[in-house]
């Protein structure tokens, strides 16, 4: 925990907007639906299933 009480900067904080900003564009793209569906497909691989 004594990396937050070191931090005195607010850059956490900008790169969790960056990374909000960034999830948010890929998802107006449509990329989240393909991520997705290789994520489910990568489990159910790893679990035998499919």
């Amino acid at each position: 925990m004594s990396f937050w009480k070191n931090n005195k900067g607010c850059r956490w904080l900008a790169g969790m907007i960056a990374g909000i900003l960034f999830l948010s564009i890929g998802a107006a793209q449509g990329q989240l639906d393909i991520i997705w569906r290789k994520a489910v497909m990568i489990c159910l691989e790893c679990i035998g299933i499919g």
